[in-house]
């Protein structure tokens, strides 16, 4: 290890310091060799990195390496020789982590290259942006960093409270435009009247109320990303206006007659069916393909239900009433059987009411919701036989004597149909229920 710092510290440095974000050069061993000025200023702790185990630095920082899930790239490496490509979701953030493996003039695999983008959570929607760890997850964020550095339009689909305005915010945070400004335009909330004037704006007198100019927020997002929120639900005669938008780069405020020119990255969300709505007339083809572009399916959560302890814990720390409280193991169990209809923002609510529920350190079974709590119950049993007459532990011969009795009497074929359907012979049935009529007079 000292040999090898000698001979590649000061080289190695110089071409991690090429990279801007934290860049480290690891031994098999998971020894640091080398660190950029990125990953010291992001994961150092003022101490040494070379020869520490990289595992240890990023705990020190926060980022444990095996928490909820995580698995280590390195091992992985190691054992194929190729590249890997990871997220490590934490309650802070995400890190995505690329891995090279560096190989000797032998072809051999001597030390790693690895680089690290952290991105820290987003407080301001509630959730931490793209915590997950199931595999439906992952693609997702897979997909997202495939797309997010070119200028594509992006269609986000899926239910309601699947995250769709974070992965919106995720695309444009890993764009080139993050510098710019990220418009929201919530399709679903505008009535048509104001829709028009609200997405290109307006000039003063255009229409009864309009004492100023007002600008729309296409103009706004000019140089960043717009973001139509439910898309689906933009009026088929407005669509058109749209289309002109994406198709021209230009617009025109309400009472308007110059052509205004605005630059920005498109990304589109709805929960509707839109190849059912074009076939149906209700939205525009060609619009469709416009927005169509780069398309991303947001899973359901109960389709990645491995990810509720993480997505919980990091709801909670953004939930002050639940400061200081963890999951029991028992509600998370309950949580895990749940269909979620909502997704994670009914989570989030079912977090935030048992979170005023809970008194102690613990949020427990009974701290959530009813229709929670009563999944957890094993159903009712009817223990009492479909006989008549029996409502308690009998012998099993008065049992198999008020059964025969039953189904004698409910069935209505023959005998021979009979002992068929009770996997016995004819012999035997006729055997069994002329005990009976000895017994206990049976017809």
């Amino acid at each position: 290890m000292t040999d090898l710092l000698k001979q590649l510290r000061p080289e190695m440095t110089s071409l991690l310091d090429c990279f801007s974000t934290p860049a480290v050069l690891l031994c098999a061993d998971y020894t640091v060799l080398a660190a950029n000025q990125a990953y010291r200023r992001a994961f150092g702790d003022g101490k040494p990195l070379q020869g520490r185990r990289c595992a240890e630095i990023m705990a020190e920082a926060g980022f444990a390496c095996q928490q909820s899930g995580n698995h280590c790239p390195l091992d992985n490496c190691q054992q194929t020789g190729v590249d890997q490509h990871v997220v490590h979701s934490h309650t802070s953030g995400n890190t995505q982590i690329d891995l090279y493996p560096i190989r000797n003039e032998r072809a051999e695999v001597v030390y790693f290259l690895e680089l690290l983008n952290v991105t820290p959570a987003d407080a301001t929607h509630g959730t931490p942006a793209m915590v997950g760890q199931s595999e439906a997850w992952r693609e997702v964020v897979r997909l997202i960093r495939r797309v997010a550095p070119g200028d594509a339009a992006v269609l986000l689909l899926g239910e309601s409270g699947t995250g769709k305005e974070l992965a919106a915010a995720a695309v444009h945070q890993a764009s080139h435009l993050s510098h710019g400004p990220f418009i929201t335009v919530d399709c679903s909330g505008l009535p048509e009247t104001l829709f028009e004037s609200e997405l290109f704006g307006h000039e003063k007198g255009a229409f009864t109320g309009a004492q100023s100019r007002k600008t729309g927020l296409v103009e706004a997002a000019n140089g960043g990303t717009l973001f139509l929120d439910e898309v689906g639900d933009i009026p088929l005669n407005l669509q058109v206006k749209l289309l002109r938008l994406l198709e021209t780069g230009t617009f025109r405020r309400v009472g308007g007659v110059e052509p205004i020119r605005s630059r920005f990255r498109l990304i589109s969300a709805t929960h509707r069916h839109l190849e059912k709505m074009v076939a149906e007339e209700r939205f525009r083809q060609d619009l469709y393909y416009r927005i169509n572009t780069f398309p991303i399916a947001l899973p359901a959560l109960r389709d990645r239900l491995d990810d509720i302890p993480l997505l919980a814990a990091a709801i909670l720390q953004r939930i002050p009433a639940a400061k200081g409280l963890q999951l029991h193991a028992d509600t998370l169990q309950l949580l895990g059987q749940y269909t979620f209809p909502g997704n994670i923002r009914e989570l989030r609510n079912i977090l935030e009411r048992a979170a005023l529920m809970a008194d102690e350190h613990w949020i427990l079974p009974q701290h959530l919701p009813l229709a929670l709590q009563e999944q957890g119950t094993p159903p009712k049993q009817d223990n009492h036989a479909k006989i008549s007459g029996l409502d308690a532990i009998v012998p099993l011969a008065d049992l198999e004597a008020q059964y025969l009795r039953w189904a004698r009497s409910a069935f209505g074929g023959d005998r021979r149909s009979l002992a068929a359907r009770l996997g016995v012979s004819e012999r035997t049935l006729y055997r069994k229920l002329d005990a009976l009529k000895e017994a206990h007079g049976l017809e």
